[in-house]
């Protein structure tokens, strides 16, 4: 039987730590839970995996929880419009359909940030999380020479993977400070001691490679594919051949849903109270939606989530649950605050570098004195087929222009039927 065909109690967009562990909550209290996701299976971009072997302890407990609460997973969907804050329009097995649930979770998670620099848009440039979803959908790189250079600990654990998938892997470079780093290291220590077990062990891995920190990308090179790359490698410039390059700056919050749906947001993430409810009448968030803090914060911050849309409001106020959401919220204050991209990264972008990949938009077609509604009118930046969510927060950082207006459909691209054929579930 479809995971549709059933009433929802709690609807939950997203598979990942915040999703799974908010759709548990719900489901030990008696509710119906359906989880929509748009991975092919259950994990989120975290927890990808292929099968059973490639998948961590944590996930497959919570998993394996989930499928004993009875608990109806949708893989392979997206969310491309409402009908109201609850009634959900989705695309999923070439069709449309209508679904609606009494309490909806928010947990869409993160995507990686980019600051264009000259050459960022060659093949095998690719994000650092991007880089690691290939190496786990199976990619291998044995022989092939890998640069990698960003900014935040997601770093560490995709060095370690490209290491273990063969690849001769040249350098990891990092923007932020050495007295940065060693200051989140200290706090790291103090507050999470298996998090800095965890780092020691991936930095072990690629033990031979060279770390650099106050060091990041100025420009990649090639004709077909990316050559070779020029590094600012603390004061000093250095170029690099390499048939890979992974880069980025960050992750930021997925919040076109939440947008789309009419939650406050703040700042780039989804404003929620102590027991993750957002603006709008229920309707929750959790996880890295509300503001990046990692996988044990979106756990704790999803139970919370489902415990609170499905009526248990004394779990969701449980100390020790709220003592969690507190430090992982403090956790989340020095990743932005040590991984803040420095100013020396926006202003690597020339005049011929593009911004919107999807219309083609370059940096010499953008005045920064336009307000972000004037650069729509004039050059459609914002406008493709992605709606804005990598050029977006991109003109964010560079001119200061607040998010792109979200307008439905979401992922266009799959969805040219909208609507076409609707049918209800």
């Amino acid at each position: 039987m479809s995971p549709l065909a059933a009433g929802t109690d709690v609807a939950i967009i997203g598979a990942g730590p915040a999703g799974l562990s908010a759709a548990i909550a719900a489901a030990e209290q008696g509710k119906r839970v359906l989880v929509i996701d748009q991975g092919l299976r259950p994990g989120g971009q975290i927890w990808r995996h292929r099968d059973q072997r490639t998948l961590g302890a944590v996930p497959r407990r919570l998993l394996k929880r989930a499928a004993a609460l009875e608990v109806r997973m949708l893989s392979d969907a997206r969310i491309i419009d409402l009908d109201g804050p609850r009634d959900l329009l989705l695309h999923h097995g070439g069709r449309v359909v209508r679904h609606h649930a009494t309490a909806l979770i928010l947990a869409t998670g993160a995507r990686e940030q980019f600051l264009p620099f000259p050459g960022w848009t060659l093949p095998r440039v690719v994000g650092i999380g991007g880089l690691q979803a290939l190496i786990k959908s199976g990619l291998t790189l044995r022989g092939a020479k890998v640069v990698i250079a960003g900014t935040g600990p997601l770093i560490l654990p995709v060095a370690s993977a490209a290491a273990s998938a063969g690849a001769s892997l040249l350098l990891v470079a990092e923007q932020a400070s050495r007295t940065a780093l060693l200051r989140f290291g200290m706090h790291v220590v103090r507050n999470k001691r298996d998090a800095m077990a965890d780092a020691a062990r991936y930095r072990w891995s690629f033990r031979r490679t060279p770390f650099r920190t106050s060091s990041w990308v100025m420009r990649a090179d090639g004709d077909q594919f990316v050559e070779r790359v020029t590094m600012q490698l603390n004061g000093d410039q250095r170029i690099i051949e390499c048939d890979w390059l992974a880069t980025g700056a960050g992750l930021v919050p997925n919040t076109e849903l939440a947008q789309l749906i009419g939650c406050t947001l703040a700042g780039d993430a989804i404003a929620v109270d102590a027991r993750q409810a957002t603006s709008v009448s229920g309707v929750w968030a959790a996880g890295e939606c509300t503001g990046v803090k990692g996988d044990a914060g979106a756990m704790a911050e999803g139970e919370i989530a489902g415990r609170a849309a499905a009526g248990d409001l004394t779990g969701a106020n449980a100390s020790s649950l709220q003592a969690a959401r507190k430090a992982a919220r403090a956790f989340a204050g020095h990743l932005s605050t040590t991984f803040a991209p420095r100013a020396e990264l926006l202003a690597l972008a020339d005049a011929d570098t593009v911004i919107c990949r999807c219309e083609g938009i370059r940096r010499g077609d953008l005045d920064p004195t336009w307000s972000q509604r004037q650069a729509k009118l004039w050059t459609r930046v914002g406008m493709g087929e992605c709606q804005g969510a990598v050029c977006g927060p991109a003109c964010g950082a560079l001119f200061g222009w607040s998010g792109n207006r979200v307008r439905p459909p979401l992922g266009a691209p799959q969805c040219r039927e909208w609507k076409d054929g609707l049918s209800s579930a």
